[in-house]
């Protein structure tokens, strides 16, 4: 989860100043972005930090430094004029996957948060006039969604014959350090901003057996600059490429749509599919990454093919061809069958840690991770799915509301009943509003 709670407000007139040289100048470099970083940007900045995310490794809280905050963000003003800043050890917490894998996240020092988010507000106000349409991972107004929605219109209507599934493997932690200031350098000639950004990219991760590591490449998952930086890793290695070359050099219909390291490409033709997976790999090897190979391929997917025959997964939905109700081909998406799985092994494991808590309690939580679920796979054509979903999570809450205690607690009508006391929401198809593409900032 994000350290940094909505962005709303309007953009500093500093960087809308940037925002709007960016936008007009492609090739321009940016000097003087380190002295920006001053009280009153910190101060605003502090207003978007999350106040209760977790402590690193300081034990500090985002509440304990908001009681001296003026003089704690005039002291780090102070240290980054003097140079004197020291950019903190991550503290390394361990994720665990339904798989019985585990997933690191790093959690930086509170003030290491609040720099790392104007840092982050700057390279926004730069690359977001760089950045592609095919890019929707972790941007200001896109989404995960905007991402399915866009491939979903790209291959009902395009004339793509051919998908390739691409998975980068660990790419979190082989980002090379020196390739990403390097393409950081082509925007920014602030050498003291970079210096600072190469902090936080050799700054030492403090695991959770005391052991610090001082990783050679990757940046932690979990700092609030990460996301960004990987974006503009991946802009250059992946976007540009495939825009100038792949795409160019195309004969047939060519797409890319990247949400972070997630992506897939689609092609008319069969030939230049193939082609392009084949020199991907090459590609991606000149960045320090590596295709996961068990989990890239190139399938067949035409609407002229079988219905239902070659199907694929993008950011939890399974994409595969069907047909509508005039009996044309019709493009459709389901949640995919790994991501109920995880999500009702995930349910299944709260309902056992929380049956025992006030059912008031209990059930108001209940309601925001059922809403929460219902807006993200509430897809036009994903009702079934839905349905599947709330029918085994009211089975599982059922079965362990009925062990609070040595008697059964509820029958089914009872159950029943408590669901609708407690007003819990039944699955429901979601209309999106079409929201027209603005630009990233007025030039008016």
């Amino acid at each position: 989860m994000s350290d940094e709670e909505g962005s709303e407000g309007a953009m500093p007139t500093s960087l809308l100043a940037i925002a709007k040289k960016a936008q007009e100048r492609k090739d321009t470099r940016f000097f003087n972005l380190y002295r920006l970083i001053d009280e009153d940007f910190l101060l605003d900045c502090w207003r978007r930090i999350r106040k209760n995310a977790a402590c690193g490794v300081d034990g500090i809280s985002a509440r304990q430094y908001e009681e001296n905050l003026m003089g704690n963000i005039r002291d780090l003003v102070e240290r980054l004029k003097r140079k004197n800043y020291r950019a903190r050890l991550v503290r390394r917490h361990w994720i665990p996957k339904t798989d019985g894998r585990k997933r690191p996240l790093g959690i930086p020092v509170v003030e290491d948060k609040l720099l790392q988010l104007a840092v982050t507000r700057i390279l926004e106000s730069i690359y977001e006039q760089d950045f592609l349409r095919c890019s929707y991972g972790y941007r200001p107004k896109k989404g995960a969604l905007d991402a399915v929605d866009k491939l979903t219109v790209k291959l009902q209507f395009g004339r793509y014959n051919y998908v390739v599934e691409a998975d980068i493997q660990g790419f979190f932690d082989n980002l090379d350090h020196e390739d990403l200031i390097g393409m950081l350098g082509r925007r920014i000639g602030d050498r003291q901003l970079l210096r600072l950004i190469r902090k936080w990219l050799k700054a030492g991760v403090l695991d959770t057996d005391g052991k610090v590591m001082h990783p050679l490449t990757g940046t932690p998952q979990g700092g609030i600059v990460s996301p960004i930086l990987a974006n503009v890793y991946l802009h250059y290695a992946l976007d540009v490429w495939f825009h100038e070359q792949v795409r160019w050099h195309s004969k047939g219909e060519a797409c890319l749509i990247r949400y972070a390291d997630d992506f897939v490409c689609a092609f008319e033709d069969e030939e230049e599919a193939r082609h392009f997976f084949g020199v991907l790999e090459h590609r991606l090897e000149q960045f320090g990454l590596r295709l996961a190979k068990a989990k890239s391929r190139v399938i067949p997917f035409s609407r002229n093919g079988e219905p239902g025959a070659n199907r694929f997964d993008f950011l939890g939905f399974e994409f595969y061809w069907g047909k509508d109700r005039a009996g044309k081909p019709h493009l459709k998406r389901r949640t995919s069958r790994k991501k109920l799985r995880n999500s009702l092994a995930n349910f299944t494991q709260w309902c056992k840690e929380s049956r025992h808590i006030p059912l008031g309690e209990l059930f108001h939580t209940l309601n925001l991770k059922l809403r929460g679920y219902y807006q993200y796979y509430g897809v036009s054509g994903n009702s079934v799915g839905l349905e599947e979903f709330h029918r085994e999570a009211m089975g599982t809450l059922w079965k362990w509301l009925n062990r609070r205690s040595q008697r059964r607690s509820f029958t089914r009508q009872g159950f029943k009943d408590l669901l609708d006391h407690f007003k819990v929401p039944e699955p429901r198809i979601r209309v999106r509003p079409r929201v027209q593409a603005r630009p990233a900032v007025s030039l008016s």
